[in-house]
């Protein structure tokens, strides 16, 4: 478990007084390592240079421009994000949603809410995150599964065997040459058709 200040936090905000009061909130939580970069250009890239942990997005007054470079942060950058905005309407909360914004805060800047509120971002985007990783995971392993089912039907065609023996033979060659059998399915595959 990661300790407090230990992690790296963030703080995007053009106007210093409100950011001073995030970085408050968060030293007076605990929050120790906490750094601010203003909205300007540029910003993934400078995001992907300081590497931080968590990020926290203040915006007073966000146009749709500045909405947008901030959901161009949250879909390059796999972290937790809290935003903080003074106004907002629906189309704007749902696609700060979809972006991966793990706590979108309307009119809610005040220092003794922060530390809440990157908590709860904290573990929304770890829920999202496992949820991530094991459609990935069942995805790969489906992809997988086809290639097997494709190359153990190229197999029962091109040399007459069993569903059974052409997994066999896919098995024994995966063992042989220490590959996984879906490795080997798509050498099977390839060498097919690179015959046509």
């Amino acid at each position: 478990m990661v300790r407090l200040e230990e992690y790296n936090i963030l703080v995007i905000d053009e106007n210093p007084d409100r950011a001073a009061i995030v970085e408050r909130g968060l030293v007076e939580s605990g929050y120790t390592r906490v750094a601010r970069i203003g909205t300007s250009h540029n910003l993934v890239e400078r995001i992907q240079a300081l590497a931080p942990d968590i990020i926290i997005i203040d915006l007073e007054n966000p146009d749709r421009d500045t909405l947008e470079q901030m959901f161009q942060v949250s879909r390059a950058i796999a972290r937790p994000i809290a935003m903080f905005v003074d106004q907002s309407d629906a189309s704007m909360i749902q696609e700060a949603i979809s972006a991966g914004v793990s706590a979108y805060v309307v009119d809610g800047l005040r220092q003794d809410r922060i530390r809440p509120i990157v908590d709860m971002a904290i573990s929304r985007f770890n829920v999202f995150d496992q949820l991530r990783r094991e459609r990935d995971e069942a995805q790969a392993k489906l992809n997988e599964r086809k290639l097997i089912e494709r190359a153990k039907g190229i197999l029962m065609k091109e040399k007459g065997l069993s569903e059974e023996d052409s997994y066999a033979l896919l098995r024994k060659n995966a063992m042989k040459q220490n590959r996984k059998i879906y490795e080997i399915a798509q050498s099977v595959i390839t060498a097919f058709q690179l015959e046509f």
